[in-house]
């Protein structure tokens, strides 16, 4: 599934880089937030339904940098992930992902009319559950908050400040061409779809009478 998602990934930019239709592609294809609300676009063009975006804008990029950093990364993590979750279950985070950065993004700025493009929310929520599946750091309960959750918590708070970090270095101002939000959505969709995911990779299944 993770070589599957990069591979429609890439052929999707390369042809929109070739074609010269990067910038079109993310008109009709972004995440546009003030569309959520009134479905707006530019007269006469005919858009991805607002309700897709989230997907489609997952398969459009701005540059190089962009597809080849966001592709290595979820490689990299994603296979990891799937060893674990399998296919069904690495590609429901991957959605639900993308639909949790979007939505954080449309709920910081609403009325935007910049159009967000890159599989990074998406991806974040992949990098959450590897985070939790794979960390190595003894972490123990804080009173009523099991060890688990303690866990989920640092790691929320250590994303969160990097991505804020993130946001500083390029200034509050370019937000719009950072999708600051976005990756804290991702991410927090995948902290909280790990366990019910390995619930359901993990459920038992019933036995055949002999």
């Amino acid at each position: 599934m993770t070589n599957g998602i990069a591979a429609i990934t890439f052929v999707a930019f390369l042809l929109l880089y070739l074609t010269g239709q990067v910038d079109n592609a993310a008109i009709i294809a972004g995440f546009i937030p003030a569309r959520v609300e009134d479905g707006a676009l530019l007269a006469g063009m005919t858009a991805v339904p607002v309700w897709l975006t989230p997907i489609s804008c997952t398969l459009v990029h701005a540059n190089w940098l962009h597809i080849a950093f966001n592709l290595f990364m979820f490689v990299f993590c994603g296979r990891q992930v799937e060893h674990v979750l399998e296919k069904g279950a690495t590609l429901v985070l991957y959605c639900a992902g993308a639909y949790g950065a979007t939505a954080l993004q449309w709920a910081i700025d609403p009325h935007s009319t910049n159009p967000m493009v890159g599989a990074s929310g998406a991806i974040s929520a992949i990098i959450a559950t590897y985070a939790l599946l794979y960390s190595q750091q003894n972490v123990r309960r804080i009173g009523p908050l099991s060890a688990n959750l303690v866990r989920a918590l640092w790691l929320a708070a250590t994303w969160i400040a990097i991505q804020l970090m993130i946001g500083l270095v390029g200034g509050f101002g370019d937000l719009g061409q950072i999708a600051i939000a976005a990756h804290i959505g991702g991410f927090l969709v995948g902290l909280a779809l790990t366990r019910p995911l390995l619930r359901w990779r993990f459920r038992k299944r019933p036995q055949p009478l002999s």
